[in-house]
């Protein structure tokens, strides 16, 4: 079990944490307007299509079969849902950037780290049935998957941290 959720939190973070970071030229467009409704709802349709795009592959990854698509319907509904809860602590820190106070920006952290962990308890419970009803191979193929998963999204926060740090210089 603790691989299952070792690779849906790595499977989570490596879909959302594009999402999460502002880049330099997004942080300063906040701090100088405010962002428009219809540059919002644009934001919100790109990571929309992204998640589609994730829940896609990763049901071609996995070589979720006509069997399975009872259980794998839960999974993507969870992960589509999930997508839509850490967007909404997502706008809502994006609407903060430049008027927030250090404990405004500090519980805004908290609010995206705790949509994360709610997002891994919900996958992981739909998850855990359909990995479980799942042949050995196929089983093999999934822990192969996420554990590529979980290193795209070590790498991927190693970059941006680099950014990061490059940008306070």
């Amino acid at each position: 079990m603790k691989i299952i959720t070792t690779v849906i939190l790595a499977s989570c973070l490596a879909g959302t944490a594009h999402a999460q970071a502002p880049t330099a030229s997004a942080s300063m467009a906040a701090a100088s307007a405010p962002a428009a409704p219809a540059s919002a709802n644009k934001m919100d349709a790109k990571r929309d299509m992204r998640i589609e795009q994730h829940i896609k592959d990763l049901h071609a990854k996995l070589k979720i079969t006509a069997a399975e698509e009872a259980q794998w319907a839960p999974v993507a509904k969870a992960m589509r849902d999930s997508a839509g809860e850490l967007d909404q602590v997502l706008d809502k820190r994006e609407a903060m950037i430049g008027t927030a106070s250090a404990v405004d920006d500090l519980n805004a952290y908290a609010d995206i780290a705790q949509a994360h962990a709610d997002a891994v308890r919900k996958l992981s419970s739909v998850f855990g049935p359909l990995y479980a009803a799942m042949p050995d191979d196929q089983k093999k193929l999934a822990d192969e998957v996420f554990t590529q998963r979980e290193h795209q999204a070590k790498n991927q926060a190693k970059n941006q941290e680099k950014k990061l740090s490059k940008l306070e210089k």
